[in-house]
């Protein structure tokens, strides 16, 4: 990370009743030395421990409001610590720390204003992904390409990267899952240059049973729609 001063880059972590994967994520991103805001979104069993990580910090909701929300808290904290760079990054493991790098690097050369993680495009991997999740994430890909016109080959991936100036710009107010297809719609409406980054996003039968069933899968077109026309 040379060139970007201490507490320049800031990864919000939205969290609800993850345990101890959070303590995993936690320990894979300390180590990179970035500031962290972890947002507790009302977790029944309160989140503890993140002081013992340099460079954490812990955001409560009171009641749990959806990731969209929780995202936008994180995102809100980092600006108002001086971020210059942020990250969202989820919160049960799916995610490599390592692949945090790539994600800024356009952003420190000034070519974008938002990277957005894709496991689908070449250099991408979904590990372990079931077939039916990602049939639908591609039609969710197809959906949102015609409706925002953006050039993306992946969608409902948490794994974004935006400079100061864009993440003051754009406001998540669709507090569920709409939130990750509302972030695309506001890109678009607001013009902001993007690229997206091949990532990796490992599939584990925790994750799964938790918030990636099968069950679940076929909400993400439902919201789909609901995060691009609703505002």
């Amino acid at each position: 990370m040379s060139g970007l001063k201490y507490g320049a880059v800031w990864v919000v972590v939205p969290c609800y009743d993850e345990g101890n994967r959070l303590h995993h994520v936690l320990g894979q991103l300390a180590s990179y030395g970035h500031s962290i805001v972890v947002v507790d979104d009302g977790s029944p069993t309160p989140v503890t421990g993140v002081e013992h990580y340099s460079g954490a910090y812990l955001v409560r909701h009171c009641v749990n409001l959806g990731q969209g929300a929780a995202l936008q808290t994180g995102i809100d904290y980092a600006l108002a610590h001086g971020a210059q760079y942020i990250v969202t990054f989820d919160s049960d493991g799916q995610h490599l720390a390592s692949d945090i790098a790539a994600m800024l690097a356009p952003l420190r050369t000034g070519h974008v204003q938002v990277t957005l993680g894709t496991r689908f495009a070449e250099g991408g991997c979904a590990v372990d992904i079931p077939t039916t999740r990602a049939l639908v994430l591609k039609a969710a890909v197809s959906f949102t390409r015609g409706t925002t016109g953006l050039r993306i080959t992946d969608t409902h991936n948490g794994l974004r990267a935006f400079t100061r100036e864009a993440a003051a710009r754009l406001r998540i107010t669709q507090n569920r899952m709409a939130h990750a297809s509302q972030v695309l719609s506001e890109i678009a409406r607001l013009g902001l240059d993007y690229a997206e980054v091949p990532v990796t996003v490992r599939y584990s039968s925790e994750s799964l049973a938790k918030g990636q069933r099968m069950s679940n899968a076929f909400n993400i077109l439902w919201e789909s729609t609901s995060g691009i026309f609703a505002r």
